[in-house]
């Protein structure tokens, strides 16, 4: 979670980090960090320091995610993060706590408990395993996990680096009482995420009524706790999900039920905000081309993760691009050069200014 904090009065947003991978919605956030082990110099002089214990403890995408938001950040002292851990995994939220505190004091942060048992036994099978973690969930109990007093919040997966100022998704406005503000891809094939089940029942198809349903990837989102507590939103994904149990109407895992209460009523934000699919689909995990336009945020949703690709050695191009923001690697920062990114594809073509940019 990630709080602005103005003088006049606190302006609250959530940064929420979850991994299906490894130990999903275990995040560490970086602040500063006084003299212990290795630092690196961002814009400005600041230095965040490498924290030892995070390869071992906590997922490599979450550690960059939090520190892409923070090095981009116009007010970084101004960040608030909460994040959500399992109560029964190896690193405990007590631990993960005294994890956070002890190596970096100064982040200001809150870990909550999401309790399994809560959605384990409403969760179907899906296309690749990973995504019938019950963790790959929690965002749907945001509402109930998060303290009451959080009622606006942006939500992020932990595959993600951002290389703008996050304060300007924040100041994205939910107009005509939307809950949910998200890129949309409307030239997506929106009827690929339902099952021949669901499109050939006359009830379920009507589902959509007068709306114009498009794709959104729910890895980033603005959303108004407020009205999602009102709509008893959670409830209603719920029932989704029980459906889906008996009769299949989907083959994806937290995806759809999200598509079928809010497609055709979402707040669209420029899709700068969401350059996704960069690990490829959810099958194969190859390798995919930065979308044509602005970047202000990358993800790699889909199979492959570009920390296993680059330690296994085998890289995608664009896994150069997230590198940089690994605290696992002791000289985080490289010299300000352009990366030599060896591709045919010719939409690559402006990777080396992207990453001249980014860096």
């Amino acid at each position: 979670m990630v709080r602005f904090r103005s003088r006049r009065r606190p302006i609250t947003a959530v940064v929420f980090l979850s991994l299906a991978l490894l130990w999903p919605l275990m995040c560490l956030g970086i602040r500063l960090f006084p003299g212990e082990g290795a630092e690196s110099e961002i814009g400005g002089g600041v230095r965040f320091s490498v924290a030892p214990e995070y390869r071992n403890g906590v997922p490599p995408g979450s550690m960059a995610a939090v520190h892409s938001v923070l090095r981009h950040a116009s007010c970084p002292e101004h960040l608030f993060f909460h994040f959500i851990a399992a109560e029964f995994d190896p690193v405990s939220p007590r631990v993960l706590t005294q994890l956070v505190r002890s190596v970096f004091p100064s982040l200001n942060f809150k870990v909550y408990i999401f309790r399994e048992d809560s959605v384990i036994n409403i969760i179907s099978s899906s296309i690749r395993q990973a995504l019938e973690n019950p963790l790959n969930y929690a965002r749907n109990y945001l509402g109930d996990i998060l303290d009451l007093c959080v009622n606006r919040v942006i939500y992020l997966d932990s595959d993600i680096v951002l290389v703008d100022d996050i304060r300007k998704l924040w100041n994205v406005t939910l107009t005509r009482n939307r809950v949910i503000g998200a890129p949309e891809y409307c030239h997506v094939n929106f009827t690929q995420y339902f099952t021949d089940n669901f499109w050939s029942d006359p009830v379920l198809s009507r589902v959509f009524g007068s709306r114009n349903p498009c794709y959104f990837n729910t890895g980033v989102m603005v959303m108004d706790l407020m009205k999602w507590r009102e709509g008893d939103y959670r409830r209603k994904i719920e029932n989704w999900m029980e459906l889906q149990r008996n009769r299949r109407i989907y083959d994806l895992g937290s995806l759809p039920p999200f598509l079928l209460e809010f497609a055709g009523d979402v707040e669209a934000v420029d899709h700068r905000w969401n350059q996704h699919g960069l690990g490829g689909d959810n099958v194969k995990g190859s390798c995919r081309s930065i979308h044509p336009g602005p970047v202000s945020l990358l993800h790699w949703s889909g199979k492959g993760k570009p920390w296993v690709r680059l330690d296994m050695k085998q890289p995608c191009p664009l896994d150069y691009l997230w590198e940089p923001y690994d605290l696992y690697k002791p000289n985080l920062l490289r010299l300000r050069q352009p990366l030599i990114l060896s591709t045919t594809s010719k939409s690559n073509s402006n990777l080396i200014t992207y990453a001249n940019y980014f860096l």
